[in-house]
């Protein structure tokens, strides 16, 4: 048996150490493993990219060749999906090197992969705020870049997550019968998202969310909500006379006009 163990242990280092990229990795001839790094990145073999130019990252430190290889280093780690290490990389790359003729490029690359790590709405959106300052960078860095119509569709994708999870959240308030945090939420929606594509929706709920409010408030509140259900309903109407929620959203309006025309209720004094 443990013959057997050593026999296949032999086999293991003998084949090993006939492995030509384990040879590269031992060889001190740094030109050949810059031009095999070269072609194993063109090739797409990014995991065996990665450790030659880490190493001639340190043994080259101020060469001309680090640049290049650095910012080569930064899309190795992308094209193996590891978003948070590229970000970091291709980052440092525009810093250090802003007159690099890849220092647009990589500065764009910040950006996207914020983007592509920025997780369904459901979850914590701390990478797609990421994102968007990272895009406001570049567009502010490069006011002439040929890359800013993508810039701009990428933002706009991002801004539509952060709306659509704002109105999530407010839904979910409303959904709850917590009117008074879904009037407030649903009108934050509308003052940080104004372009939403849900803004009919969340204008309607605000009517809505105060109505349901003073219907179930103390009598002493309901007045002032009826009035808050009242002033919102104009706005919503104006502007959008012929919305999907008229008649309900009338019908609300109707109802609660008909209570503020009611004399306030006499209190008695103790």
């Amino acid at each position: 048996m443990l013959r057997k163990i050593l026999l296949c242990w032999g086999i293991l280092c003998l084949t090993a150490a006939c492995n030509p990229y384990q040879q590269l990795l031992k060889s001190t001839d740094y030109d050949l493993k810059f031009a095999k790094a070269k072609q194993y990145y063109n090739e797409g073999d990014f995991e065996k990219t990665l450790p030659i130019f880490e190493e001639l990252m340190t043994i080259w430190r101020g060469n001309k060749n680090v640049e290049d290889i650095y910012y080569h280093y930064a899309y190795s780690h992308y094209c193996l999906g590891d978003y948070v290490a590229a970000a970091h990389h291709f980052e440092s790359f525009a810093n250090n090197y802003p007159r690099h003729p890849n220092a647009e490029d990589a500065r764009f690359m910040t950006a996207v992969c914020y983007y592509d790590m920025s997780p369904p709405i459901s979850l914590d959106q701390t990478d797609t705020e990421k994102a968007l300052e990272a895009l406001q960078i570049f567009a502010n860095t490069y006011p002439d870049s040929d890359k800013l119509p993508k810039c701009d569709s990428l933002s706009n994708l991002l801004r539509l997550k952060l709306a659509n999870k704002a109105y999530n959240a407010a839904y979910l308030y409303y959904k709850i019968r917590s009117y008074k945090a879904a009037a407030t939420a649903f009108k934050a929606l509308l003052r940080e998202h104004a372009d939403t594509p849900k803004r009919e929706e969340a204008m309607f709920y605000i009517v809505k969310s105060y109505y349901l409010l003073a219907q179930n408030s103390i009598s002493d509140k309901q007045r002032e909500r009826y009035d808050l259900a009242v002033q919102n309903y104009i706005e919503f109407i104006d502007k959008y006379p012929d919305s999907q929620f008229r008649r309900e959203a009338e019908s609300i309006y109707t109802n609660a006009t008909a209570f503020l025309n009611l004399p306030p209720a006499n209190k008695t004094e103790k």
